[in-house]
């Protein structure tokens, strides 16, 4: 159970500060707008987090429990969808992550931000597959599945949040370094490299 835990919160960890959507929208806010709207952008798309790994694990756990063909059926949709996310992001690597400030209304109330933060994921049906493919493989066997699973979405959102505290607290930092193309391309590599290894895990693995 340790070694699947450490696995997953390195994994989540490194998926989380590889930049995207979620990052992009923190930077501008904060840019824009400053570090409390940032915030509350960033506990938004927490939130849309957490709304997601719900879903998953209460449903998920569900249909893995009822049906032995199930979870077949998913592990193998969930290790050619990784396999395919790491192939891509491995041949194809972005070559900038542009932030830009000019995309953020000037005048909303500060709720506004917490909404959108929200929407950015909850309206996101890829994390939803994500954790899918993902979770499974991390529920040691003979674990409550729901619950187990439930936990692991539990802490990637606290690593989201601890990030995204960090990316507010030295916004223009982080920004000028993620606008780099080298670090934008290893990031994507490496996340695609590990991506690669947990499909290969993941369609290998037993009920």
């Amino acid at each position: 159970m340790t070694t699947l835990l450490w696995g997953y919160i390195v994994t989540v960890l490194l998926l989380t500060i590889t930049p995207g959507l979620d990052t992009a929208f923190i930077l501008r806010t904060s840019l824009s707008q400053g570090g409390k709207q940032a915030f509350l952008a960033a506990l938004g798309i927490n939130l849309g987090l957490l709304c997601w790994g719900i879903l998953v694990a209460v449903g998920l756990g569900s249909l893995l429990m009822a049906s032995a063909l199930a979870f077949s059926i998913i592990k193998y949709v969930g290790a050619c969808y990784l396999g395919w996310l790491g192939i891509r992001m491995l041949l194809k690597p972005r070559k900038s992550f542009q932030v830009d400030s000019k995309a953020i209304p000037v005048k909303a109330s500060r709720w506004h931000w917490l909404f959108s933060g929200l929407m950015t994921n909850l309206l996101n049906p890829k994390i939803g597959i994500f954790y899918v493919s993902f979770l499974p493989q991390f529920v040691p066997s003979g674990n409550n599945f729901p619950l187990y699973a439930l936990f692991l979405a539990c802490i990637h959102v606290m690593l989201g949040i601890v990030w995204s505290g960090s990316l507010i607290s030295m916004t223009r930092p982080f920004a000028c370094h993620l606008r780099s193309g080298n670090v934008v391309r290893w990031m994507d590599r490496m996340t695609g490299g590990v991506f690669l290894v947990f499909a290969a895990r993941l369609a290998v693995s037993r009920a």
